[in-house]
């Protein structure tokens, strides 16, 4: 048996300025042939999990691709058609297929990046049965149910389940292939754009949602997902689904579908965000570092790395510093030129230059750049690897970086977006985050594991960047409307 195994992951903020080339997929550019198989094997990604469920079947495995970028702005045509041809080229003579997908890509040339994809594997190969791993964040579409056999998505956020995930849909695959299983897909999506800071799966209507999905798998279902969506994208429906994997019995499927999106739109208040003002915010994390031992974190999800944040959003810094705030670190801060001159100063020179707030969403005038002045403290590559517990193992890059320290806070200041997936943000600079007062993050979740231990307290902060909680922000021209809370009287009834 030849089984196609690629990865193709982007999550796409169609209001975000930063551009996604193909650079952008991995260290420079994706991993491909030989090189995407080294990249994944005995990591924890689901295409890692792919591979070793492959494996153990004794099949031969073909993987044209490995590319996964941050989120950031639509993905630039060369880019998308440049991973598709990859994974069509290679489609003929295979006998199934195993896609590591995000589910929420927009490229320049499609408004469903992944449901054009599936399409033309289909095509490419109409009697393989096809399997997709999709993030919790994604946004199903009919394309993407129509062309595929088998879908699974993450159950939780921060996402820790992805190889698990990949292992669980390659273990239906090959139930099918093998004739233990007849997997038939339901879908529902609920009229609900849901805030990120609403998807955690350890509490609230969520945890609820995909309790309630684990259960249905417990009573025989094959697979249930529960997919949260992603509103920051300005297409037909960036909303939550229910997608139900039977065994056979399409009609008890659907039903189960159709209960656990009822359960969601019964507690549709309960996946909206409302932020309160960042002032606010700054003043109460001042209040919980009173006699604090550890650091306060100050989470600015109003320009989160992982929604496709520029990371050059100074509004939290500056409340900060106005509120009297000392002993802050905060980064990564994405600002390509102020590196640059960083690094022409050089370790040990006094500067002052502007950092940030050089980029904006769509609509919104620039703001003047933070004057910082300060001592350069560092300079490095901006690679490290991750201890985990997300995307243990891999190597991550933040391109050059160098910090900053500017008597009240210490900046560490790159040349790419960055989430803080680990300590190794800082202690590749040579910064222990234990030691800070206060950690300014570009991050909403994933930060979490790894922070919150050794952190006091979390304060979550909203900031005017491309990633807020306010649908008011953004200006939504492709929505088909009504949809909750636009329009907070509407009713749904299942289909």
């Amino acid at each position: 048996m030849k089984i196609l195994i690629a990865r193709m992951n982007h999550e796409t903020n169609t209001f975000s300025p930063v551009a996604t080339p193909l650079a952008a997929f991995g260290g420079n550019g994706p991993a491909w042939g030989e090189v995407a198989y080294r990249e994944n094997k005995g990591m924890r990604t689901a295409m890692s999990a792919f591979i070793d469920v492959a494996e153990r079947e004794g099949a031969q495995l073909v993987t044209p691709v490995s590319a996964s970028a941050n989120p950031s702005g639509p993905v630039a045509a060369d880019a998308y058609d440049a991973i598709c041809d990859a994974i069509i080229a290679a489609a003929p003579g295979c006998d199934a297929v195993m896609l590591d997908l995000h589910g929420a890509m927009v490229a320049q040339q499609s408004a469903d990046g992944e449901g054009d994809l599936l399409a033309r594997v289909r095509a490419a190969l109409p009697d393989a049965p096809i399997a997709v791993a999709l993030d919790l964040h994604g946004n199903v579409t009919q394309k993407m149910i129509d062309n595929a056999d088998v879908i699974v998505s993450f159950k939780t956020y921060p996402h820790v389940d992805m190889y698990e995930t990949g292992e669980h849909a390659a273990r239906l695959l090959l139930d099918r292939i093998h004739g233990r299983a007849q997997p038939v897909l339901a879908w529902r999506q609920p009229p609900l754009l849901t805030s990120t800071l609403r998807s955690a799966s350890a509490e609230g209507a969520m945890h609820r949602a995909v309790e309630a999905a684990r259960e249905a798998e417990a009573q025989g279902m094959l697979a249930v997902s529960v997919l949260a969506g992603f509103s920051l994208a300005d297409i037909p429906a960036p909303c939550i689904s229910v997608v139900v994997v039977g065994n056979g019995d399409a009609a008890v499927a659907e039903a189960v579908a159709d209960r656990i999106a009822r359960q969601i739109w019964d507690e549709r208040g309960e996946f909206v965000y409302r932020s309160p003002p960042l002032e606010a915010s700054v003043a109460q994390a001042a209040q919980l570092a009173q006699g604090a031992d550890k650091p306060v974190l100050l989470l600015d999800h109003g320009d989160n790395c992982m929604s496709g944040g520029t990371c050059d959003t100074m509004d939290l810094l500056e409340a900060a510093l106005a509120q009297g705030l000392t002993g802050m670190v905060s980064g990564p801060l994405c600002d390509p030129q102020a590196v640059a001159a960083l690094i022409e100063a050089g370790v040990g020179a006094r500067v002052t230059l502007g950092v940030g707030n050089k980029l904006a969403r769509e609509g919104a005038a620039l703001r003047a750049p933070f004057m910082a002045t300060g001592v350069v403290r560092a300079i490095t590559d901006g690679e490290y690897v991750i201890t985990g517990p997300t995307y243990t193992g891999q190597r991550a890059y933040m391109g050059r970086a160098a910090v900053l320290d500017i008597g009240a806070a210490t900046l560490v200041v790159t040349e790419r977006t960055h989430e803080p997936w680990d300590l190794g943000v800082f202690e590749s600079v040579g910064i222990d985050p234990r030691r800070a007062r206060f950690l300014l993050l570009k991050s909403r979740m994933y930060c979490r594991p790894v922070f919150v231990p050794i952190a006091a307290a979390l304060v979550e902060c909203d900031s005017r960047g491309v990633t807020g909680s306010d649908y008011g922000l953004f200006h939504y021209k492709r929505l088909v409307r009504p949809l909750y809370p636009l329009e907070a009287d509407m009713a749904w009834p299942p289909r």
